[in-house]
């Protein structure tokens, strides 16, 4: 009886292990910052939903990264073999079992919090769709406005699930975030470039190369910049965002190999996530 019960538990560990995997890479750059945004620049948040907005983006995270994942099982037999499916923890078509089934869940827990969540969860299916099975990952400029749009939507349905309104502030904070993420977003595929390379993929790192270094180079201390001056950051905090943003654009253009563009990434991630505390900023010091 007991050697069954401690089966059962490994199972379903597993199963859940499983489930974390296909997310896994996102956890840094989707969902602790939008988490944290909406905590920042939502109007009287209500903290006791914090779980609900953690499980609200992960389901549909897990959603679009499954039916990502579950395309091309190949391409990631070659370039991500640490992923669910060709690591062998999951096959194609259970895979895809539970992707439809979340289809569902995530349109009905959506719709415990109102219609505007069930919109942005519908929205986000249909942007899931276009990215997946109409080419909308094929080229940078797509994939990019799509992963901002998308993105968007995270924020503002977490900010209905959070039970808070949608004022200026918040407003303001999602369409700075939405340029700014549209125009460095491609910090993430310089760690992808051989793979995207051998699946045909028109990214601006495959493209461009040179002038994709030079734009998170250039970019992302020029957005520390704009952004600190936008959210009335005070001059220490400011300069130490912008030394470190100059840090993370250089090592685009200074270290080239793929171990040094996953670390890159990773430090993207770190000043993505504090972007999204910049409008928490402005709300405890200005707002009224």
């Amino acid at each position: 009886m007991l050697s069954q019960a401690l089966d059962s538990g490994r199972r379903i560990s597993r199963h859940i292990m499983t489930l974390f995997l296909f997310t896994k890479s996102d956890v840094l750059t989707v969902l602790i910052p939008i988490t944290l945004s909406t905590l920042a620049a939502a109007p009287h948040p209500d903290v006791t939903r914090i779980p609900d907005i953690i499980i609200w983006i992960w389901l549909h995270l897990l959603k679009h990264d499954i039916y990502n994942q579950m395309l091309d099982p190949e391409e990631d037999r070659k370039n991500k073999p640490h992923r669910p499916i060709p690591s062998g923890r999951i096959d194609v078509q259970n895979a895809a079992d539970v992707r439809w089934l979340l289809l569902p869940v995530c349109l009905i827990f959506s719709a415990m919090y109102g219609i505007k969540a069930l919109a942005c969860s519908a929205c986000l299916e249909a942007l899931s769709i276009w990215y997946n099975e109409f080419g909308g990952d094929k080229t940078w400029l797509s994939k990019n406005l799509l992963t901002a749009i998308a993105y968007t939507i995270l924020e503002l349905g977490t900010t209905i699930v959070l039970g808070s309104s949608i004022d200026n502030i918040l407003a303001r904070a999602a369409a700075f975030n939405f340029v700014m993420f549209a125009t460095t977003i491609h910090a993430q595929d310089f760690k992808d470039e051989e793979g995207d390379r051998l699946a045909g993929r028109r990214t601006l790192v495959t493209l461009f190369p040179t002038f994709a270094r030079m734009s998170m180079t250039i970019g992302i201390p020029l957005w520390s910049l704009c952004l600190s001056t936008l959210w009335k950051v005070d001059l220490v905090c400011s300069l130490a965002f912008m030394a470190y943003g100059t840090i993370v654009g250089a090592r685009f253009m200074v270290y080239r190999t793929a171990s040094a563009h996953k670390q890159s990434c990773k430090l993207y991630s770190l000043w993505f996530a504090l972007v999204h505390i910049l409008p928490g900023y402005w709300r405890f010091f200005y707002s009224t």
